[in-house]
This record gives structure tokens, C-alpha cells and sequence, in this order.
């Protein structure tokens, strides 16, 4: 396998370096699919719930919404659960709509847990690169004083193309996680937008069953 030995032989001519450096990669990359999984399922538990729901709120039937948001785990299950026990206390929509403010805000801490880590390891694995050049290169020219000026030549162009390795792996590493962060928290700020707007939706359809007319007495 010509492709696999070239890696193994650039992994071994990035010097010590290289071993935090994957390290970081490895760590960020568990989490990135970590956060991508708990998404993708908290997005898919939350359009369940609320195509469940939606028929229910335009019939103004809010018991069985009740009963739907107390059995799912879904955020926004969590969110309208809140509005729904404050409706029984207050009436009006602002006392309504803090309490479910008050849960959206214990929602989005978890939605959004760990995320920032990737840009951090970003940074990280780029720092650990550079750093692992520059003490290469520190190695190399000590080594090179030492040798006959004949071989000088060779042997420094040789030392800093290794220790060049130490710089590209810690690039490779810091470009698809900052690509990953800025995806995930894309991701994240729509399932917020979204979880906001339902919210929204639930209290206008609350609003109008509120402020709707009486029907009129048969004659």
C-alpha cells in the first residue's frame, strides 16, 4: 500500500509533534459527530412532536397537547410544556410567553455544549504545528554545526523539510474542524431559529383561542 506508507512515512518526519496533534484531530473529531448525531435527532424528535401538535392547536384542543409535550423528550416538548402549565396560572400572553423564554434558555446551553471546542482545537493543532517546525528547525541547525560544510547544504534542506511536516499536519487538522465548527454551528443556530419560531406559533394560536368571539346562541 503506496498511499498508506506515504502517511506513515510523513507522520514519522513530523518529529514528537505530530502525536498531540492527532490527539487534538482524533478529540475533535469524536465530538463533531457527537454534536452532529444529538442534532440531527433532536431536529428529528422536534418536527415529530410538532406535526403531531400543529392539528391540535388549530383545533384549540390543548389537553391532548398537553398530554403529547409531557410524553416526548424533545426540546420543544420541553418548551411548550412550560407555556402550557403557565397558561393554567396566567392568562395573559406575556406571563406565557417568559416562561417558555425561560426554557428556551435552558434548552440552547445543550444544544449548543461543546460545539466551541472545535474552533479551540482548531487553533490548537495549528500552535502545536508551528511549534513543532520551529524546535525542528532549532534541532537542524544545531546539527548542522557540527557537520563538514560540504554537507551543510543538504543535510539543513533535509532537516527542514521534515520538520515542515510538523506545520502542514497541524494545518490539515485546523482546516476541517474550523470547517466543521462553522457548519455545526450553522446547524445549531437554524434548530434554535426553528425551536423560536414554533414558539411563537403555539402562542398565537393560544392568543386566538383567547380573543376569539363567543359563537353565537341558536336561535
Amino acid at each position: 500500500m503506496p498511499v498508506w506508507n506515504l502517511i506513515v512515512r510523513f507522520f514519522q518526519g513530523g518529529g514528537d509533534f505530530m502525536y498531540p496533534i492527532a490527539i487534538v484531530f482524533v478529540v475533535g473529531l469524536a465530538i463533531a459527530i457527537e454534536r452532529y448525531i444529538y442534532l440531527t435527532a433532536t431536529a428529528a424528535r422536534n418536527r415529530g412532536l410538532w406535526n403531531e401538535i400543529v392539528p391540535l392547536l388549530s383545533q384549540g384542543n390543548f389537553r391532548q397537547v398537553a398530554q403529547a409535550t409531557s410524553k416526548s423528550d424533545s426540546a420543544i416538548g420541553h418548551i411548550l410544556n412550560y407555556g402550557l402549565a403557565r397558561i393554567q396560572s396566567a392568562r395573559r400572553r406575556d406571563d406565557i410567553e417568559k416562561a417558555m423564554e425561560e426554557s428556551l434558555m435552558e434548552v440552547v446551553p445543550r444544544l449548543e455544549k461543546r460545539t466551541h471546542y472545535l474552533a479551540t482545537f482548531a487553533n490548537l493543532a495549528t500552535l502545536l504545528g508551528l511549534l513543532g517546525t520551529v524546535m525542528g528547525l532549532i534541532r537542524a541547525f544545531a546539527a548542522v554545526a557540527t557537520v563538514n560544510p560540504a554537507e551543510k547544504a543538504n543535510l539543513l534542506s533535509a532537516s527542514i523539510s521534515v520538520a515542515m511536516n510538523c506545520t502542514a499536519f497541524g494545518l490539515m487538522t485546523a482546516v476541517p474542524l474550523l470547517f466543521i465548527h462553522a457548519w455545526l454551528q450553522t446547524k445549531t443556530t437554524e434548530l434554535i431559529d426553528s425551536l423560536e419560531m414554533a414558539s411563537v406559533k403555539f402562542l398565537n394560536a393560544i392568543t386566538e383561542r383567547q380573543t376569539a368571539p363567543p359563537a353565537p346562541a341558536a336561535a
